[in-house]
């Protein structure tokens, strides 16, 4: 495992994303921010910061993820975006004042991608990996879309290709040991860190729990890609 990077720096004045002018973070927010920089992940995985959205919320911080390990060539099987977001008096959609919005996309077999439950099967691997380690949320939403590329003329020797993409958003609980509103980031992003591995195909972290919680979701698995993860 390696610590993931974290700094309340992000733009050329000094000031991370979404912070207000008064130039103090909230001690919830600093917190979480704080977590994520110092979160044990994946050795397959390079995070890095990355510039957060405006306007969405007061405050922000955002890391991109990369599959550096375990395939062959130089370009990664899988790579996403992790945001959060906070707003101090809440948001209505959110039912919190805290929420987590990712993009993730990944190359697929053929035959995964043919599969007719594929959508499903992805959903079940963010909310599998946030149940089987007792995380709390709440209002979750997303999207998973397919696209296939077929080539013609010149380039009609290409292979075809399917990408998937999955947009998904959901509301963290306070975590109980904080005990000052602040979720467990941390955990959050090791769950986050293990859908992207499975995007990739790769098999599931030896310390990512080992079974579900008596309520989880099941956590649905999808065939082992021929010789390891493919290259886009």
């Amino acid at each position: 495992m390696v610590a993931a990077p974290g700094h309340l720096v992000d733009e050329p004045d000094g000031r991370p994303d979404g912070q207000g002018a008064g130039g103090a973070l909230p001690p919830p927010f600093r917190k979480a921010v704080e977590a994520l920089g110092s979160a044990a992940v994946r050795p397959e995985v390079a995070l890095q910061q990355t510039r957060a959205p405006r306007g969405i919320a007061p405050f922000a911080y955002a890391l991109e993820a990369d599959i550096e390990e375990g395939a062959a060539e130089d370009v990664e099987p899988a790579d996403g975006r992790l945001v959060l977001l906070h707003d101090p008096d809440g948001q209505d959609t959110w039912r919190g004042t805290f929420r987590f919005v990712t993009l993730l996309r990944a190359e697929l077999e053929p035959e995964m991608a043919a599969d007719p439950l594929l959508p499903e099967v992805c959903w079940s691997w963010l909310t599998g990996a946030l149940d089987t380690r007792g995380l709390g949320y709440g209002e979750p939403s997303g999207t998973v879309t397919r696209a296939s590329s077929h080539h013609f003329g010149g380039l009609a020797e290409r292979d075809t290709t399917t990408k998937i993409e999955i947009r998904a958003s959901w509301t963290p609980q306070p975590s109980r040991a904080a005990g000052d509103g602040a979720p467990d980031a941390a955990a959050h992003l090791a769950a986050w860190v293990e859908m992207l591995c499975q995007c990739a195909g790769l098999p599931p972290s030896a310390a990512a729990p080992a079974a579900p919680e008596p309520d989880a979701a099941p956590i649905v698995p999808m065939p082992q890609r021929r010789g390891g993860p493919r290259r886009r």
